[in-house]
């Protein structure tokens, strides 16, 4: 299920927390499901299990996961709901980016076209 690139400049801690957002966005994983365990995680992707702990705990801040002591990390109930709205809090990103293009003479059909690409996937 997850896939760590060694060799990718982003830190695995976040690699990990992007491969979770992107499975709660899609619904591979829904609320209430759990996830692996620290100590399965850090042996089938040989990474250091005090990695691991701090995705997950950078998970929790975010309000994605809880923990049942005993039990392991499960999906938040409301996970979803909370990842949408960050996403879109990010439309300023966007806009600015939508400038940038606009100033360097890029034509408007031509980013229209590419964002169609994107919602048709």
């Amino acid at each position: 299920m997850f896939q760590i690139d060694p060799l990718s400049r982003v830190p695995v801690y976040e690699q990990l927390v992007e491969q979770v957002e992107s499975y709660i966005l899609t619904g591979l994983l829904e609320p209430n499901s759990q996830l692996p365990s620290v100590r399965n995680l850090s042996v089938t992707l040989s990474v250091n299990p005090n990695t691991i702990q701090k995705a997950i705990i950078e998970l929790d801040r975010r309000g994605l996961v809880y923990s049942v002591p005993g039990k392991g990390c499960f999906i938040a109930e409301n996970a979803k709901e909370t990842l949408s709205k960050a996403k879109h809090g990010r439309m300023d990103e966007l806009i600015e980016i939508a400038t940038e293009l606009k100033l360097a003479g890029v034509p408007k059909d031509e980013v229209i076209d590419n964002i169609n690409i994107v919602y048709s996937k």
